[in-house]
């Protein structure tokens, strides 16, 4: 169906519909493809001319039997809409896509918060959240690829704000086959007597989380969790993970043990200090309301 959205100006009442007509006819010199493109047939295109050239009170088009050419009043008129309606129409897009808040993150969200936070988040602005999967959250804020991220660790440099709202507890990832497998748990201060498998792109433990260089004194490295977790099972090395994989990713080759003396692992919603999404900050305050201030739960078990 037709917009029916109307420009006003003075005693001119103009449709969108109408400039847009004119525009195609413009652009194709010809009534025939413009009603192909426009989907309308000839008889309504030509009346919607004849209502835009009526509101405006002069000829836009000239029209023969044989060709079609633009007066110098449709001339102008060409070159000026054929600028202003793209924009207008980009701007129409961008306001009916602001109810979408672009979310990103690299590896497991945490849980439960993000499904409540989302579940806040939604019913409270009638937005959406869309899940976006990367291997660098604060790359894709200063790209404009994703309008908030969760990250772990510690917050980010560069153009980004962060906010901290959760703790994670950090969990020890043993092989199966390793003599660790048979302890109830480790100590902190332990783990600079094992290799330590390192996620260089999304992982959220590294040897610089031990304070005075007391970690590990050997790591191997990989560049995703699929590996990582092969790695562990292989007894390649021990992992620390937050404890949402405990209950997320299982491996009947790993088991995971609670590390006493361990510190959480932080984590950041990041957005852009120059966003001007209209429900970022209404998301903002929806995750952090719902998010506890940190993640108290019970010791994994096998």
């Amino acid at each position: 169906m037709p917009s029916k959205a109307h420009l006003c100006c003075a005693d001119m009442d103009v449709e969108l519909r109408h400039l847009r007509a004119f525009l195609a006819v413009a652009r194709h010199a010809s009534f025939t493809r413009a009603a192909s493109e426009l989907h309308v047939t000839q008889p309504s295109l030509s009346r919607s001319i004849q209502r835009l050239e009526g509101a405006l009170g002069t000829r836009l088009i000239h029209r023969t039997s044989r060709s079609v050419t633009l007066t110098p009043a449709g001339e102008y008129a060409q070159e000026r809409l054929g600028r202003l309606i793209p924009a207008l129409d980009g701007t129409l897009n961008a306001i009916r896509d602001s109810g979408t808040v672009r979310l990103g993150f690299s590896w497991l969200l945490p849980d439960p918060w993000t499904q409540r936070a989302i579940a806040r988040f939604e019913s409270g602005t009638r937005g959406t959240v869309e899940l976006q999967r990367l291997d660098n959250p604060a790359a894709a804020i200063d790209l404009g690829e994703v309008d908030v991220a969760v990250m772990r660790g510690a917050p980010p440099g560069g153009n980004v704000i962060s906010v901290p709202f959760l703790e994670e507890r950090r969990v020890a990832a043993v092989s199966t086959a390793s003599p660790l497998a048979e302890r109830d748990r480790l100590g902190w201060h332990e783990f600079r007597d094992w290799p330590l498998v390192v996620n260089t792109v999304n992982g959220s433990t590294t040897p610089a989380d031990w304070a005075d260089g007391q970690g590990p004194q050997s790591v191997v490295t990989c560049g995703n969790y699929d590996e990582w977790l092969e790695l562990v099972a292989a007894a390649r090395g021990v992992g620390v993970v937050p404890d949402s994989a405990v209950r997320r990713s299982p491996h009947s080759w790993i088991r995971f043990l609670p590390i006493d003396e361990a510190p959480p692992i932080p984590v950041h919603l990041i957005y852009s200090p120059t966003s001007r999404h209209p429900l970022v900050r209404a998301f903002i305050e929806a995750a952090t309301t719902e998010a506890p201030p940190g993640s108290p739960r019970s010791d994994p078990t096998d």
